[in-house]
């Protein structure tokens, strides 16, 4: 049997995840990574973006939007804003809200405002995630 490494994601709410995985994928600031048992010690900054881990043959996706990851004595610890699960994502809700996005981009380009721009193109990073992280269940 392959070694595993503790997996924990945590959000504002509470903990969403707390298992012993074989391998994590995450959404990293400087581009995506993956962590196995004994990796070594790092920090990174997450984007919002889809976390992926596999037990066995089985894998599972979630939906992170932002935060930090530590990795530490065979522990990966994830303090996200939120994380959804694929099967609790309404994806007609996250369809609704990629199309509201694309809206207010539209009206923050042709405005010029930054302020909304940057909402904006949040808004849309997490609506997409959300569309892919419900469709890889």
């Amino acid at each position: 049997m392959a070694e595993s490494i503790q997996l924990e994601v945590v959000t504002p709410a509470g903990a969403v995840v707390s298992e012993s995985v074989d391998i994590v994928t995450a959404p990293g600031i400087g581009g995506e990574f993956g962590v196995l048992a004994n990796h070594a010690p790092f920090l990174s900054t997450l984007k919002i973006g889809s976390l992926a881990y596999k037990q066995g043959g089985s894998e599972t996706h979630l939906m992170v939007s932002g935060g930090f990851c530590e990795v530490s004595n065979n522990k990966i610890t994830f303090l996200v804003e939120a994380a959804e699960k694929g099967d609790e994502i309404d994806v007609d809700r996250a369809m609704k809200a990629k199309e509201r996005a694309e809206k207010r981009l539209l009206e923050a380009k042709s405005q010029k405002e930054k302020i909304n721009m940057v909402r904006a193109e949040a808004a849309m990073q997490r609506a997409l995630a959300r569309i892919k992280v419900a469709q890889s269940k």
